[in-house]
């Protein structure tokens, strides 16, 4: 009788370690797998992305179903490997207790589901908040333009200028506003610690568009449109943007003394540097103040728990329906998982609309915009050409 105990408990444990062994060895063929296939995908991304458009300013339609598989690719992979873990020590160890009862899991999915739209409601909000700010800077800009070649002019001048001195003093205007557009395009391109471009789908990303800002020297895009002076003097400034303002308002007052400017216009154009300096806070409130790092935060964590308890929740539900059908609880988990991340992904991605992503605003295609307009209000003959997207991607 004894002997026929001691048969029947090794029976067990064999069949215990076996079933360890199991779950031991799908899990690492699993994760293997994984990083295979992500090894895989990456050198095939880095082949899709040098032909296939994934945009920023988007110019299509829409994102193909193919841009934002590969966007998240590496999520999916995270997402399979912790539905498949419970799934299999459910059916292969018969570990049932690792069940959960759906409903909890569906109320924290629903306060995520909050969460997730406050937090896309408030990145969409910087984007457009953004997006108008720089919409008055062109806006403003041209009004500059005309108010340089029109106000500034001999009617009024004490000792009247010869047309090539009057031309090279609009000149001086309107570049030094061009540089002002350059100073801060740059500005708003630091990076902050709370910014997401180095992420890595972000660095995957930057390898089909160009930053300028990132590529270029500050001191470099200056060159064209500042004097050897006035250029040393704004390089030794930390906010070379608001001193470049500081020289236009200098330089107004002087041109008042001659006379070359009337009081009234004077006060229009000294109005108009005022909105400049508007329009310059504004976009520093957002560069400089993120998304609330409380919320932010809470975010994430809420959305991680979500995932981690979802295939527990469908371990019960899909039970259900035969024995079978448990393994569905990797793909259906996987989805469900996949879908609240990627909602979490794309507030991330929206929440910073001057870090140099994909997302951006087309800041330097803006002020390209504008210089083209202000030179060409001059008569000039040689003027750069817009700038063109890059696979889609306007920066």
């Amino acid at each position: 009788m004894d002997e026929v105990l001691i048969f029947k408990k090794m029976q067990i444990n064999t069949t215990v370690w076996c079933n360890y062994q199991a779950v031991f060895f799908i899990l690492e063929a699993q994760i293997v797998l994984s990083q295979q296939l992500e090894q895989f995908t990456t050198f095939r991304v880095d082949n899709i992305l040098q032909t296939k458009h994934l945009n920023t300013m988007h110019a299509g339609k829409k994102f193909s179903i193919k841009e934002v598989i590969i966007w998240t690719r590496r999520d999916i992979y995270k997402f399979i490997v912790l539905s498949a873990i419970p799934t299999v020590l459910y059916v292969l160890m018969d570990w049932k207790w690792l069940s959960l009862p759906w409903l909890p899991i569906a109320l924290i999915g629903t306060a995520v589901a909050f969460l997730i739209g406050f937090k896309n409601n408030a990145s969409y909000d910087r984007l457009w908040e953004a997006r108008k700010i720089w919409g008055a800077i062109v806006n403003s800009s041209r009004t500059w333009g005309i108010f340089v070649l029109d106000f500034v002019t001999n009617k009024h001048a004490t000792d009247p200028l010869p047309d090539q001195e009057l031309k090279a003093i609009h000149r001086r205007l309107i570049y030094r506003h061009i540089a002002w557009l350059t100073a801060l395009r740059h500005q708003l391109r630091q990076t902050k610690n709370w910014e997401n471009v180095h992420k890595v789908y972000n660095v995957e990303y930057r390898k089909i568009y160009t930053v300028a800002e990132f590529e270029n020297k500050v001191e470099d895009d200056l060159t064209p449109f500042l004097s050897p002076e006035d250029k040393a003097y704004v390089l030794s400034k930390k906010n070379r943007a608001t001193q470049l303002l500081k020289l236009q308002s200098n330089d107004l007052r002087k041109l008042l003394e001659k006379g070359l400017i009337e009081d009234f216009r004077h006060m229009e154009m000294e109005n108009m540097l005022k909105d400049f300096y508007t329009q310059q806070g504004k976009c520093e409130r957002i560069k400089n103040f993120p998304y609330p790092r409380q919320f932010a935060t809470i975010n994430l964590y809420f959305v991680w728990l979500f995932i981690f308890l979802v295939p527990f929740g469908m371990l019960q539900e899909f039970g259900k329906l035969g024995d079978q059908m448990v393994w569905l609880t990797i793909p259906f988990s996987a989805l469900v998982s996949w879908v609240f991340h990627t909602m979490e992904k794309i507030g991330e991605a929206t929440e910073n609309p001057f870090e140099g992503g994909a997302n951006d605003i087309p800041m330097t295609a803006l002020s390209r915009t504008i210089e083209i307009d202000l030179r060409e209000m001059m008569d000039e003959e040689k003027i750069p050409d817009g700038i063109q997207a890059e696979n889609n991607i306007l920066m």
